[in-house]
């Protein structure tokens, strides 16, 4: 892959458009989690010395093209500019002449926030018009969210047809990192797929069982999955709209020999609440009126094993309700096994990512993505648009 690396680009005395991935959680107005803002600041400490001056886009939630007050960026900007040491200014708006004016009055060395991308409905359209508009701000465009490079938006991939384009260090990181995730990687190589929507996680399992040795499912993908077998799973979270689905998936991976491992017992509340009384149930006879919010512990000791097996794990999805105890012992358990396994191991971003963190167990795997959804489509073999036009042909 000949990436066009923003390394070999001249930005001194240029304006560099970066695209971040600013996502991040929130908690009452200010920034919940500054981990992906941690991990943009190779980038602007790289143009920053080179002499460039900085205009940052990205988006936060999911606005769909209104102005929400409660998703303005200026907290972010506050935090970015705690973490840097020197201020970050704030734009009103990521378009318009009074945002191109005061960029163009900018002087090298400075960083400029644009607002939230998302407040126009423009961007996720990708309409030419809007992404010329994010373009005339700059002279050089270099793309350093990794977790938006599936994303065929305005601030992704319309703006590369106006800029000399580049892949930034996160993005060059990232794809270093899944490197040994393609092509041959080592075997048994287990897959850990859990969270709380089935529906989500079934295209990559999908693909991932024609690739891996072992999937161990958790969460509610793994109730849908057992409800779809004709399991009572009694209240827990269940999709069955995706059954049929499941059954085709279960069908391939007999076909390519690969081993489903569902869980066999669960911990179960009659509601979610760190006060609930619990049970433990067999995973596929859970009483009524009782939801599975955990796997139990013979699923992990289960899971364990495989894990300790592996040569190779990618973990995408909590295995229950980590953010409340006690239903958080079965994230942490299979967290810790994956640190102390001898495997090269991936997470793949978002919840996942902030479990790890909590449990601290994030400095002993080998690699936690900032991006969730790109990261499986990239294991998928799913094109990447954002990224495709920062390869030379």
């Amino acid at each position: 892959m000949e990436l066009r690396r923003i390394q070999n680009a001249s930005v001194e005395d240029k304006t560099v458009l970066v695209r971040v991935d600013y996502n991040v959680p929130m908690s009452e107005g200010s920034v919940g989690d500054d981990t992906r803002l941690r991990a943009s600041l190779p980038m602007l400490g790289n143009l920053l010395e080179r002499g460039a001056k900085i205009v940052l886009m990205t988006h936060l939630g999911r606005p769909e093209g209104r102005v929400v007050e409660e998703l303005r960026l200026g907290p972010v900007g506050a935090s970015l500019g705690s973490l840097l040491g020197k201020p970050v200014v704030c734009l009103e708006d990521c378009v318009g002449s009074n945002v191109a004016e005061a960029v163009k009055a900018g002087a090298s060395g400075e960083i400029f926030l644009l607002e939230n991308t998302r407040f126009h409905r423009e961007e996720v359209l990708n309409e030419a018009g809007f992404a010329r508009q994010l373009a005339d701000l700059a002279d050089v465009f270099v793309n350093d969210a990794f977790a938006t490079l599936h994303r065929s938006h305005a601030s992704t991939l319309g703006v590369t047809d106006h800029l000399p384009s580049y892949a930034g260090l996160l993005v060059q990181k990232e794809l270093a990192a899944l490197a040994p995730l393609l092509g041959e990687p080592a075997r048994p190589y287990v897959a850990v797929i859990g969270g709380k929507k089935a529906k989500s996680k079934l295209g990559p399992l999908r693909d991932l069982v024609s690739q891996v040795d072992v999937v161990l499912l958790g969460g509610g993908v793994a109730f849908t999955f057992l409800a779809a077998l004709d399991a009572r799973v009694g209240g827990s979270i269940v999709d069955a709209a995706v059954f049929d689905e499941i059954l085709e998936i279960k069908a391939i991976a007999e076909e390519r020999e690969t081993q489903i491992v569902l869980p066999v017992d669960c911990l179960a509340a009659e509601q979610l609440s760190a006060d609930a009384p619990t049970r433990i149930f067999e995973a596929d006879a859970v009483d009524d009126g009782w939801m599975g919010l955990d796997i139990g512990p013979r699923t992990i000791e289960q899971f364990r094993e495989q894990i300790f097996e592996a040569q190779t794990i990618v973990w995408t999805g909590p295995m229950g309700a980590f953010e409340i105890a006690p239903f958080d012992a079965g994230t942490r358990a299979i967290g810790e096994a994956i640190a102390k396994s001898d495997g090269y191991s991936v997470i793949g971003g978002g919840e996942t990512g902030e479990a790890a963190v909590r449990f601290g167990i994030d400095a002993d795997v080998s690699f936690i993505s900032t991006g969730g959804g790109a990261c499986l489509a990239l294991l998928q073999g799913k094109p990447l648009p954002a990224l495709d036009v920062l390869i030379d042909a």
